[in-house]
């Protein structure tokens, strides 16, 4: 059995307090936070064996495997880093980190420790992209030649952590990140030329933002994100034979459809999903117990950070950047 620890009180936490406890070899034993009071009501709350009064006495803690790090985006090296180097395996909460530079010395935490470190990116690991990305390996649409994907909503809550761009705010970090990695996934190599273009708001924090990725094989992929618009998701992929489009994919439920257009006829597929966050804590189960490589790989994580990186350098200088 695994003991885990909630390394903050995050909203983000609840998605994962459920499946953790629905897991087969996994327990949730400990919740920490800067302030004792806080991490007692919390634990009282949710049923959560031990409360610690500092994020450091958490890491301290013998009884804790593994941390599941759902602080701000601007505290995810720094204190995985902490966490691996105390022993401890990590899940870390997307985005993985802020810069390649940051993503690197998480790696190298994470070999010098032998510990297992992963993003948190939950879609990944649900039978709906596996599927998608199946398809597409299989050729049912020819060769890829664009994908399209969105990701918006409206926030309405001024003074939003995600709106503080020294914290890592911005819409492409919070769900930009998700078309990046889904479109990464499915090219099956990274991008070699980018584009962006966003809107900022007063304190520097994109509220819209617009890109483009060119892949070495001619593939191109178009996403939007942002923070005010309507609520959208939805990923297009566009190959020489058919059209895959998939209206939810980043926050699939248990049952879902995705429909296959070739030439005049539509096929529509059923999926069957299990919990969407489960998937990441099976995955960190079997990479831990079983030696299992983790879906979402170090590699990987790295390039949709180096992605993303040169999309905000491309909107700021109004040209293209080259990886």
């Amino acid at each position: 059995m695994l003991n885990w620890g909630l390394l903050s009180t995050a909203r983000i936490n609840l998605a994962v307090i459920a499946p953790l406890r629905g897991a087969g070899r996994s327990r949730l034993m400990a919740v920490a936070s800067r302030e004792t009071e806080r991490a007692k009501a919390y634990a009282r709350k949710w049923n959560i064996p031990t409360a610690h009064g500092s994020y450091e006495a958490l890491l301290a803690d013998p009884e804790i495997d593994v941390i599941y790090n759902s602080l701000p985006n601007h505290m995810h090296a720094e204190w995985s880093v902490k966490a691996l180097r105390a022993g401890k395996h990590v899940l870390c909460e997307k985005p993985l980190a802020l810069s390649v530079d940051e993503v690197e010395a998480m790696t190298a935490a994470a070999k010098q420790s032998g510990r297992v470190l992963a993003e948190a990116f939950m879609y990944r690991h649900h039978a709906q992209t596996l599927r998608v990305q199946s398809l597409c390996a299989q050729g049912r649409l020819g060769d890829l030649q664009v994908i399209k994907g969105a990701f918006t909503f409206t926030l309405k809550r001024p003074g939003d952590i995600r709106l503080q761009a020294e914290m890592g705010g911005g819409s492409i970090w919070d769900v930009g990140c998700y078309p990046v990695s889904y479109a990464r996934l499915l090219a099956g190599e990274e991008p070699v030329e980018v584009e962006g273009w966003q809107r900022l708001d007063a304190g520097g924090a994109d509220v819209t933002f617009v890109g483009q990725m060119r892949f070495p094989r001619g593939l191109i992929a178009q996403i939007d994100c942002g923070f005010v618009s309507p609520s959208r998701a939805y990923m297009e992929i566009v190959g020489s034979e058919g059209v895959l489009y998939v209206p939810t994919p980043f926050k699939p439920g248990k049952v879902e459809t995705i429909s296959l257009r070739r030439g005049d006829l539509t096929e529509t597929i059923v999926i069957d999903g299990g919990e969407l966050y489960g998937g990441e804590v099976e995955d960190m189960e079997r990479a831990i117990l079983d030696g299992t490589k983790p879906r979402v790989s170090l590699e990987d994580s790295r390039g949709n950070a180096a992605a993303i990186v040169a999309l905000i350098e491309a909107a700021r200088g109004g040209g293209s950047v080259r990886l």
